[in-house]
């Protein structure tokens, strides 16, 4: 009762309110006073309608826009205010019903509503089918167009805008199919609103506002108006507008004649020969031999005979009801043809917006698309001003210069792109899969028109055009993408979602693309093409688990053990408020966690990250102190570190990940391999053949078939577009079995008993072709007549024209008796030869068959039982599977050794002689755990006396003709650096190159460093963490060892792996990264500075393997005590400093002398004053410094800053 009530009570307040607005008396409205109020009114009672928009409706049927609002502004457009409220609520009612209601509805109570929406929207396009609203509009529009930029206000802008919205909304307005049965060239409601739009000017405004720059902010308006006035148009249409048909028209159009005359021609026989000579009212009955009914017995046939040639069992039965998922896609909509004036204004319209605005115009709007300044979907008005434009410029004398925006490699990518788009929104939003395969045609429609609009720049006179042909072609067809649209596109047609016109559209435009594409081949005697191969790997490997055997446990406690000793039970701040022992987001019980923090315990342990597995033992004992299971309150911490122990021994449940749901497993496994798929970009020769090949598949085939159904109502381009691509497959690739298919023999009787076949002569000729081939073919194979009813691949159609069984017969060769006899001996006698590290690669020429590829050999191997599987004899990586070392390969190196240890190139010549070919890597570890060297550095190339000899006197001029600045800052960098290549000096490159003469003038060596095993750099890394702790970096280092360990727990371990750059995140990390010692400490762990201007980063190196890392993450454990030894290193540290300076004192002087000496000889004795004080150094000393410098296979640098400060110089005494 309540709801009645408010129904009417707002019923009343409309009607009260629109009563307000005026009346119209004759031709005359006289408004009311308050008529502005009143449509500010309405336009507040349109905010707060209601899901069925019952305002909306109730104004419709009150007729508000035709008898109060158009006349308003017709004789009262001089109230601007007035104008402009008018505007604003018409701008609303005018609204589509699809934005109003978002969609068409299903429920059948609102999609009443929305249907009456539409019948008002309709009434109010009639209306404005009239000069006298368009004649005010374009008035207004034309007045604000006048204002420059600096006099035009916000409220003229708004104005302009709603102009231009309200246009568009009654232009979107569909037609009534039931009010307009008009024929063609009939004058439609939309043809008259499109006259009126003509008449008022407005479309010389709309082509002002596509052409004038300062008015780009309308573009977008501007083109959907555009659109939606060429709805119902062709470019042929009006491309023929006012012209005579053309010959070609003509013969077309008397084709068509013939062939209806031709069939009823042949249905009037048919029907003579159907009536009997004499009048029957019996018309027989027969029993048909060989044809069973529904009994053992022959059917009887109680018709007349003519007609049992239509005979089927289903005649009577009713018609089988297609689930609606399996109905064939409508149409959109046809096309009709307008009024003779309205096509011939369309054209000129056409004419000169080609020649003034569509560049300009599809510029903008492009721009505006790919910054994502428009709205949803607003890229399909591009698409159709794209096809529909440059169709017409293409039939109305061609003219490259009118198109040349679109018509570029840019537009090409732009629809691909959006090709693929709409395609994979169609699979996944399929309650708007209509909508999705409409717009997917629309850019098809483009694509082709591009196509076209290519081939024509071919015929074009103007040499300059056909280049840029050229340079098009040659770029699409270099592509993979481009040249493969259409196979896709033709292999995941859906008749179900896409309709029958962009069936035709897709096989006119790949029989375009293969012609293009075979011509262009043709005048080149090779084509170099883009191929991409994608590799997908099977999956990432799982990390893999520490070892739990009991040598790997008791090596692991030994580490916990004394790392936890060394701390002395001391853990960090922030690792103890951290640390949190159960997951707050997890479904089990508080209660239940205590298994898996206990079994966190034991994985830390088992990482031998000490500190945390103590963290999580005592957070661990706070949320569950009852029962002792994680120690009791006053535990001590020997116990404590029992406790830690028995815990790495314990035998803890651990549960396994749960499986995925079977529904999730397809996507699961489709977003795996999108994942791991890898791309590699190469070249390869095109054959054009090949590529045709490609088009040899049922699922390719299928579409082709499905469109030459409907031959009779296809164009002839269409059937001929049909018909060469079936020629291709079945000629050109000799794969006419394809097509041998039962439902094609029935089209292709259907073609050759029609009345009309002579207009089809080229499907009738292609049919014949095929059926003979196959009678052929069944006199040879008595199976052919079976496999009509399948489809048929490549591979079964290989069989069934040249015989069952071969693919298998080649694939699994045959071996002898006698094969497989002297395959076993030659496999017994060389399985356990040693230095043999692949036995296939060896019995592969010892075989009397040399045919015998490796894959025959291991599946022979195989099946006579001799290997367990393939894997067995895998062929090993060069030099990484031999590891143990036997005694004599041991003698034999410390032989070679002994031989060349005084070489220049002691370990490339170990390498060139050892039998047993090994990695650099494993020899230089050999050789120090043999003790015949003691480190690294001795086993580097030596530079050559000759090369030093030759390059000395050049490399001392370059240094003495340095500037004091260069000599004092490369002294300072080498000393101040001498402490850190002492501590490094295990990190130089196993594989550093010998570049002699270069590394005479150059001052930078590039090093590779590889990190040092945890025994060796123990003591030093321990210190260098006690000092950054005691400077106050005690959290860059935790973040240094939680970096450290996370990349170990990514790191693969196929040796594939890649440099993982070191990127600080907050202020103290950055500084930390500035802080001298800390760089010293990244050079100790291995990792590796920045190697040229393109890197900002320190990288951890790909060579260190995950074992490395974590022991690196372990050894950055926490001090609170200097350790021991430390205070004994730095006190010689620092009398090494002292030498240091001493040494770089006598050096400078010496070498300040020889170049003051020389510039003694050069120079007069005026110039050769003093200048202050010098300090005296002998020439001996300079003798011992030069020494010293060939001792040491270092680069020099020259001259400490302090020295240059304090102004020492040297010369040598006369």
């Amino acid at each position: 009762m309540d709801l009645k009530e408010k129904s009417s009570r707002m019923n009343c307040e409309l009607l009260a309110t629109c009563s307000a607005l005026g009346y119209l008396e004759g031709d005359t409205y006289h408004k009311e006073a308050d008529c502005l109020e009143s449509v500010k009114d309405l336009i507040r009672f349109l905010r707060h309608e209601d899901d069925t928009r019952d305002i909306r409706q109730q104004l419709g049927a009150g007729q508000i826009v035709q008898n109060d609002l158009l006349p308003i502004i017709i004789q009262h457009g001089q109230d601007k205010a007035l104008f402009d409220a008018c505007i604003r609520l018409m701008v609303n009612l005018t609204q589509p019903a699809m934005l109003c209601f978002g969609k068409v509805p299903d429920d059948p109570v609102f999609r009443h509503h929305f249907l009456l929406v539409t019948s008002h929207l309709q009434a109010y396009k009639e209306e404005f089918a009239g000069e006298a609203v368009f004649g005010i509009l374009s008035e207004t529009l034309y007045t604000l167009l006048q204002l420059d930029w600096e006099q035009r206000q916000e409220e003229d802008n708004l104005l302009i805008e709603r102009i231009l919205l309200l246009v568009r909304n009654v232009l979107h307005v569909p037609a009534d199919p039931c009010e307009e049965k008009k024929v063609d060239d009939d004058a439609s409601i939309h043809d008259r609103l499109l006259w009126a739009i003509h008449m008022s000017g407005f479309d010389d405004l709309i082509k002002f506002l596509a052409s004038a720059q300062s008015e780009q902010q309308w573009s977008m308006h501007v083109l959907e108006i555009i659109s939606l006035m060429f709805r119902d148009q062709t470019p042929e249409g009006l491309v023929s507008a006012g012209h005579a048909r053309s010959a070609e028209e003509k013969h077309r159009d008397t084709l068509e004649l013939e062939a209806l005359r031709q069939k009823e021609l042949a249905t009037k026989r048919s029907r003579t020969l159907q009536r009997g000579t004499r009048h029957s009212r019996f018309g027989g009955s027969y029993v048909v031999e060989g044809l069973k009914s529904i009994g053992d017995r022959d059917v009887i046939y109680h018709r007349n005979v003519h007609h049992f040639k239509n005979y089927t069992h289903d005649t009577g039965k009713a018609v089988r009801r297609v689930p609606k998922r399996n109905r064939q896609a409508r149409e959109c909509k046809d096309q009709r043809r307008s009024a003779l004036n309205v096509r011939l204004f369309l054209r000129e319209f056409c004419v000169d917006f080609l020649e003034n605005c569509y560049n300009r115009l599809m510029y903008l709007v492009k721009e505006s698309l790919i910054r994502e300044q428009t709205q949803q979907h607003d890229e399909t008005y591009y698409l159709w001003a794209l096809s529909f434009f440059m169709a017409f410029n293409r039939g109305n004398g061609f003219r490259a210069d009118l198109v040349s925006e679109t018509m570029s490699i840019r537009a090409f990518h732009y629809i691909e792109r959006n090709i693929t788009n709409y395609y994979e929104m169609m699979l996944t939003d399929r309650k708007e899969a209509t909508s999705w395969s409409r717009r997917m045609h629309l850019a098809l429609k483009a694509y082709q028109e591009l196509l076209l609009t290519v081939n024509e720049m071919d015929r074009s006179q103007d040499e300059s055009i056909r280049q840029s042909s050229s340079v098009i072609k040659s770029n699409i067809f270099y592509l993979m993408e481009y040249r493969e649209i259409f196979l896709t596109l033709l292999r995941k047609y859906d008749e179900t979602r896409q309709p029958h016109s962009y069936l035709i559209d897709l096989v006119e435009s790949t029989h375009l693309f293969l012609r293009m594409l075979e011509r262009f081949c043709k005048g080149r005697r090779s084509l170099m093409v883009q191929k991409v191969r994608r590799r997908r790997s099977r999956g990432k490997k799982k990390p893999s688990s520490p070892e739990t055997s009991p040598e790997a446990l008791v090596e692991t406690w030994k580490i916990v053990e004394e790392e936890l000793r060394a701390s002395a039970f001391q853990l960090s701040e922030s690792l103890t408020e951290n640390t949190v022992p159960f997951d707050a987001t997890s479904e089990t019980p508080l209660e239940d966690q205590k298994t898996e923090a206990m079994v966190r315990v034991q994985d830390a342990l088992l990482s031998r990250l000490a500190p945390e597995a103590l963290g999580l033992l005592r957070a661990a004992r706070e949320v569950w102190p009852e029962g002792d299971v994680f120690g009791s309150a006053d535990v001590e911490p020997e116990e404590e570190l029992e406790l830690l122990k028995q815990i790495l021994h314990a035998n803890l449940p651990r549960s396994s990940p749960p499986e995925p749901a079977e529904e999730e497993d397809e996507d699961a496994a489709e977003l795996e391999e999108d994942e791991l798929e890898s791309v590699q970009i190469s070249e390869k020769e095109f054959n054009f053949l090949d590529f045709i090949k490609r088009f040899s598949n049922p699922s390719v085939v299928r579409p082709y078939l499905h469109l030459l159904k409907s031959y009779s109502k296809n164009t002839p381009h269409t059937n001929h577009c049909i018909a060469r691509m079936l020629h291709r497959l079945a000629v050109d690739l000799k794969m006419e079995a394809q097509i041998f298919q039962l439902s094609v023999f029935n089209l292709f009787n259907k073609i050759l008993s029609d009345p009309a076949a002579a207009a089809y002569k080229e499907l009738v000729t292609f049919a014949k072709f095929v059926l003979n081939r196959f009678f052929s073919l069944a006199a040879q194979n008595n199976k052919a007549y079976v496999e009509l009813l399948f489809w048929k691949n490549v591979g079964a159609v290989r069989e069934m024209t040249e015989g069952y069984g071969i693919d298998r017969e080649e694939t699994k060769p045959s071996w002898t008796e006698v094969e497989e006899e002297e395959l076993r001996n030659l496999y017994e006698e060389h399985r356990h030869s040693e230095g043999v590290p692949d036995i296939v690669e060896t019995l592969l020429p010892l075989l009397s068959n040399s045919n015998r590829t490796r894959r025959h050999v291991v599946m022979q191997l195989v099946h006579m039982g001799l290997v367990e599987n393939a894997k067995a004899l895998k062929k090993p990586k060069k030099g990484t599977q031999i590891v143990l070392w036997t005694e004599e390969q041991e003698e034999e190196l410390q032989m070679l050794y002994e031989e060349y240890k005084d070489s220049d190139d002691v370990l490339g010549n170990l390498l060139k002689k050892l039998t047993a070919k090994r990695s650099r890597a494993r020899v230089v570890d050999k050789l120090l755990s043999m003790g015949l060297v003691s480190e690294r550095r001795q086993l580097y190339k030596k530079r050559s006396r000759s090369a030093h000899g030759k390059s000395s006197g050049k490399a001392m001029k370059l240094l003495f003709f340095q500037t004091e600045e260069e000599l004092t800052q490369g002294l300072l960098d080498d000393f101040g650096d001498r402490d850190e290549e002492e501590d490094e000096s295990e990190e130089e490159s196993e594989e550093e190159k010998d570049e002699a003469q270069e590394s005479e003038t150059q001052h930078v060596t590039r090093r590779s460093r590889s990190l040092p095993s945890t025994e060796e750099r123990g003591p030093d890394v321990g210190s260098t963490v006690y000092a950054l702790q005691q400077e106050g970096l005690s959290g860059p280092l935790l973040w240094l060892q939680n970096s450290l360990y996370k990349t170990a727990m990514y790191r693969d371990d196929d040796g594939f792996s890649q440099d993982v750059p070191f990127v600080p995140f907050g202020e103290e990390n950055a500084d930390a990264m500035e802080n001298k010692t800390f760089r010293r400490l990244l050079r100790k762990l291995g990792l590796r500075p920045p190697a040229n201007e393109q890197e900002t980063f320190w990288r951890i190196p790909a060579e260190i393997s995950d074992s490395q890392l974590k022991s690196a993450a372990a050894a950055l454990r926490p001090r609170d005590e200097v350790p021991k030894g430390a205070e004994e290193k730095k006190e010689e540290r620092k009398k090494e400093k002292e030498e240091g300076e001493v040494s770089v004192e006598h050096r400078v002087q010496a070498l300040r002398a020889v170049r003051l000496k020389r510039q003694r000889k050069r120079h007069t004795s005026e110039h050769t004053g003093t200048r202050g004080s010098f300090r005296v150094c002998n020439l001996s000393q300079m003798t011992a410094v030069q020494s010293r410098e060939k001792a040491s296979n270092k680069r020099s640098r020259l001259l400490d800053d302090e020295n240059e400060e304090n102004g020492i110089y040297c010369r040598i005494s006369n």
